[in-house]
């Protein structure tokens, strides 16, 4: 059950995200915060410390929309740039499980998002494990995220939306308000005020606020006037879908003379996953079903 918001400290979650609604006006809203999850996805790679902020936002960004989802499936945001970091990609399921990449930017020097994603084209993608995919795509204005999201959802929801989104290589956090449809209030006018208030509000917190400070306190010192509703905190945590099973599958899309090439040439095959680096290796007796070998199924 839902709990009215008070100014009783709660001790923090290290990563999750939590949900409130405004009672006396069509407004929801997020707050997520990436702590260990966001910290063991940068160590993989030691990137400079730019993209692990970049790629810290766009992890809060992807927690932040995929808790609207009403299905089984993942969220995914992608960027491919002629900047420093050709390509940068994160996920979020319906579980809250997160993973990212940002694919060769290991020598990025830049601080600026500009360099860093020039040109960049936004994409997001909804993949439910039942159903259709479906795919927009956005120009990265001005190297913000934050400000190609709030694009986005004026294009494609046509509901009023702010995102504000922070990470510093060590933590990440973002936070989301959204008007609703019209039930509790109806009066345009009064609509529009009832939002100008409450993003008025959300826009004089820091990046360092919204890192550090716990949901509870944080919407307690923006809203303590309002009548606020906050949700029971839902855990986020880092976890890649990688798994032997899956590489397998997708060496059954190469030629079966390619593989044979590659074993005579390396004595077997390894498969590197990019998100958490893990080492798939694959023998001529694995891979029997693939090249025909009837003495390697013998000896599998």
């Amino acid at each position: 059950m839902p709990e009215t918001l008070d100014s009783t400290e709660i001790p923090p979650s290290s990563d999750g995200t939590r949900r409130f609604l405004f009672e006396d006006a069509d407004i929801r809203g997020e707050i997520v915060h990436l702590d260990s999850a966001y910290r063991e996805i940068i160590a993989i790679h030691q990137y400079p410390l730019a993209v692990s902020r970049l790629l810290g936002e766009f992890l809060a960004a992807a927690v932040l929309l995929s808790t609207n989802l009403k299905f089984e499936g993942t969220l995914i945001l992608q960027v491919r740039s002629e900047g420093e970091i050709p390509l940068l990609m994160v996920e979020c399921d319906h579980r809250l499980r997160v993973r990212g990449i940002a694919r060769g930017a290991s020598q990025a020097t830049s601080d600026s998002n500009d360099q860093l994603l020039k040109d960049g084209q936004l994409a997001i993608t909804i993949d439910p494990t039942h159903g259709q995919r479906y795919q927009g795509i956005v120009p990265l204005e001005q190297g913000s995220l934050s400000n190609s999201l709030d694009g986005y959802f004026k294009r494609s929801e046509q509901l009023n939306t702010r995102v504000w989104l922070t990470a510093d290589g060590h933590q990440a956090a973002g936070l989301l308000l959204q008007q609703l449809p019209a039930l509790i209030t109806t009066d345009d006018d009064q609509r529009a005020q009832q939002w100008e208030h409450v993003y008025s509000l959300a826009s004089t917190v820091t990046d360092c606020e919204l890192r550090q400070v716990e949901s509870e306190q944080l919407l307690y010192q923006l809203y303590h006037e309002d009548r606020v509703r906050l949700f029971e905190p839902s855990d986020v945590s880092f976890h890649c879908s990688c798994s032997r099973e899956r590489t397998h599958k997708a060496l059954l899309t190469l030629n079966p003379a390619d593989i044979e090439e590659l074993l005579e040439e390396l004595g077997s095959i390894i498969m590197d996953c990019e998100f958490c680096n893990q080492h798939y290796q694959y023998t001529r007796s694995d891979l029997a079903n693939i090249l025909g070998d009837d003495e390697a199924k013998i000896l599998h």
